[in-house]
């Protein structure tokens, strides 16, 4: 099979397209003939050779997909060959077939495109998490999402607005407040030309006006984000994106991050009655053993219409490091995914 593969850690160049041996599926398990996979930030991390979770070159990576079903193994009785899912793996999305637990996939709506149902597993999986099942956000509480843009970010916008947030308020280039407004954000700011923290303050009118804030930028920005939750507020860390500056690691770019990194001792955090969340999903998808418990929640918003993924992007596999490039490049709004 045809497969996008990091053959050595470095720039966006070392992706290759070669020939990988068939996965099989073992016992509840399904394989799955790729139509489209979806890119997150840490795929490029992995290539950069950041992020700590992913195999080791040679290795294929890509945590969401999105196709019809190719077989399945001894147990599976809810999915039928030629089935049409979306769902997630544990890396080998970026090729032509992808094996992964039963419960890590799901049908995909008849009238989503294959590009749609790949930008929802793991980004929506981790926006409800982060906001609703770990950061407890309630109707009326004021919301800060980092990198609104993006995908995760456009995907907690939409929740947090289902959800019934008083007002949200999110960072991204001036050149794409129109779109995030459109997707819900109150208060877009142009964290490219303004402190982030001033202005919320400027918004809101207060020094701590913030209930929860969903970061994945890491380094200083969650000192910031920090300082403006008010008492019972929950900073959710979702990401470090600040650790990688170009196409290649750079080591003053990790440094740089690290240093600007806040440490949150538990006496302060009991003293001021805040909390930061540190949230990994590949963690917990180990841990519970498949994503259905952060995908089916969003079954009824999905089946209601009132959520539905924003594609940025599509690249053929072929041009898997210009899709690399278009993220790294903060070109997108919304999901990038490769399609086969």
């Amino acid at each position: 099979m045809r497969a996008l593969v990091i053959t050595e850690h470095g720039g966006p160049d070392v992706l290759k397209v070669e020939d990988r041996p068939e996965p099989r599926p073992g016992a509840g398990e399904v394989r799955v003939a790729v139509k489209a996979a979806g890119i997150n930030f840490a795929d490029l991390l992995a290539r950069q050779g950041l992020y700590q979770d992913a195999p080791d070159p040679p290795c294929v990576v890509g945590y969401e997909f999105a196709g019809d079903v190719e077989s399945v193994g001894d147990g599976v009785t809810d999915f039928q060959p030629g089935q049409r899912v979306m769902g997630g793996s544990r890396f080998g999305g970026y090729a032509e077939l992808v094996v992964t637990g039963a419960g890590s996939v799901v049908p995909l709506p008849a009238d989503w495109s294959y590009e749609e149902g790949a930008a929802l597993p793991v980004v929506y999986g981790t926006a409800y998490a982060g906001l609703l099942r770990y950061g407890g956000l309630r109707a009326g509480e004021r919301v800060l999402v980092q990198a609104a843009a993006g995908g995760v970010g456009i995907a907690a916008t939409q929740i947090a607005k289902l959800s019934g947030a008083g007002e949200i308020y999110g960072t991204a280039s001036a050149s794409k407040h129109d779109a995030v407004r459109g997707f819900g954000v109150d208060h877009p700011i142009d964290y490219a030309n303004s402190d982030f923290r001033k202005e919320i303050r400027r918004i809101a009118g207060e020094k701590e006006p913030l209930d929860i804030a969903l970061d994945g930028i890491g380094g200083v920005s969650f000192r910031k984000d920090w300082s403006l939750l008010r008492a019972g507020g929950r900073l959710v860390g979702i990401g470090a994106s600040s650790v990688s500056s170009g196409d290649k690691r750079s080591l003053p770019s990790v440094a740089k991050m690290l240093a600007g990194t806040p440490i949150f001792h538990p006496l302060p955090m009991m003293s001021s009655s805040r909390a930061f969340i540190g949230l990994n999903m590949l963690k917990l998808w180990d841990s519970k053993g498949s994503l259905e418990e952060f995908i089916e929640p969003l079954q009824k918003w999905v089946d209601d219409g009132a959520l539905r993924p924003v594609v940025s992007e599509a690249f053929p596999l072929e041009r898997g490091p210009d899709a690399h490039r278009y993220i790294a490049e903060r070109r997108n709004i919304g999901k990038v995914v490769l399609t086969l």
